[in-house]
């Protein structure tokens, strides 16, 4: 899987202050290699010219139902017919309106009645406009339809108004494409998932932890959702924001991490340690900030509890257990060691010397060991390296203990 790349997807942009923000959007979607095609409402130029959407996109921009030339003949059909989805951002309450009465009165409306793709609309306008009855009726009519609508974006407005109605964040208008181009292959699966690293007290001041930077447990956590899952993420102190549609639950210490995890794990079909707990932790930390003085310090350490090896001493049959393993060599070896102590269903082996791959990159390769075989993922996004192990996940659930890669 490769995100977004590929993708032909056709943008609707409407009269709305906001519209601004679909020219960043238009930037953000060719620089995942999609394939863009712009609509404009009258009301949009309005607000941002059609010249600016043609640069950003690298293609002609569709305003006119009736407008000459090859390219204009039957639009309001073939446009949708040469599209994988179809992105409506922003979307006026007018355009809301419109679509929800089944109005085929301009370009946008015409395409949208005629598609039969997946509709992603983002609604962005003044609060008391977006909470107005005769919107909420529309939107629910919509989502009657089968268009997915996204719930708007709630701050300061444009019109000075704080409350609902931003036109949502582009991250999750991407999490909601990808969601409808990935496999629903997780549906109704209940996942928890670690991530980053934890940090264990010195002083107030001061902590022990690891360079761990919690994106491939946040890459796992995005790319489960987008297949289905309901997905509850137990994070350390990581400087990543939640993903969308995610449960985010923030922990410090591995003793946090501990009773959070043990609090959910008998609720959840998949479990996957991606984090990097402390294997120890500070004995007595200090209530007061040490100070500078002699030539050293000691500190006494006391070992943290092993919370994958407890999982899998709890570890029911219908439950898959995940771990991971940072090693700097014999990758097959330890990773058939840890998988038979700790009693996993699958083991993702990270190598940590590599410069792309390991501790706070966006890219990785792995090992991925299961009690039979195993198999080496070439180097890739993170993103994608989850939807490999998440493959493998589904196969073992779909077999029992066959072995995916056999």
């Amino acid at each position: 899987m490769a995100g977004l790349q590929g993708k032909r997807i056709l943008l609707g942009v409407t009269g709305s202050i906001s519209a601004y923000k679909a020219a960043e959007w238009t930037r953000a979607l060719v620089k995942e290699e999609a394939l863009v095609q712009v609509i404009l409402t009258e009301a949009a130029e309005r607000f941002v010219p059609a010249l600016t959407f043609a640069a950003l996109a690298g293609t002609a921009v569709h305003r006119d139902m009736f407008a000459d030339g090859p390219e204009a003949l039957m639009a309001h059909i073939n446009l949708s017919r040469e599209a994988d989805a179809l992105l409506i951002a922003p979307a006026s309450a007018q355009t809301i309106a419109r679509l929800a009465a089944g109005m085929a009165d301009n370009l946008l409306s015409a395409v949208v009645l005629a598609a039969r793709i997946p509709v992603l609309v983002c609604p962005a306008m003044n609060t008391a406009m977006y909470h107005h009855p005769a919107t909420q009726k529309n939107i629910r009519r919509l989502r009657q339809f089968g268009y997915r609508v996204l719930q708007p974006g709630s701050g300061e407005l444009a019109c000075g108004e704080v409350g609902d109605g931003r036109l949502p964040e582009w991250d999750d208008a991407r999490e909601a494409l990808l969601s409808i181009f990935a496999p629903s292959d997780l549906r109704g699966l209940k996942v928890l998932i670690t991530a980053g690293p934890t940090r264990e007290a010195i002083d107030p001041v001061r902590y022990l932890s690891n360079r761990s930077s919690g994106k491939m447990g946040f890459a796992l956590a995005r790319t489960a959702m987008r297949r289905g899952a309901s997905v509850t993420l137990v994070a350390g102190p990581v400087s990543l924001t939640d993903p969308p549609g995610v449960e985010v639950i923030r922990v410090q210490s591995a003793h946090e991490m501990a009773e959070c995890v043990f609090a959910r794990a008998g609720q959840s079909r998949v479990i996957v340690k991606a984090a990097a707990v402390a294997d120890f932790a500070v004995d007595a930390p200090a209530e007061h900030k040490i100070k500078k003085s002699g030539d050293g310090l000691q500190l006494d350490l006391v070992k943290n509890i092993d919370i994958l090896a407890e999982l899998g001493s709890r570890k029911t049959a219908r439950q898959i257990l995940v771990g991971f393993a940072a090693e700097s060599r014999d990758h097959q070896q330890e990773g058939r060691r840890k998988l038979q102590d700790k009693n996993l269903d699958l083991i993702v082996v990270n190598d940590i010397l590599g410069s792309q791959s390991g501790f706070d990159v966006d890219t990785n390769q792995v090992t991925l060991i299961d009690r039979n075989s195993s198999r080496e993922v070439p180097l890739m996004s993170k993103e994608d390296t989850a939807d490999h192990i998440w493959d493998a996940v589904r196969s073992l659930l779909a077999a029992g203990e066959e072995s995916p890669f056999s």
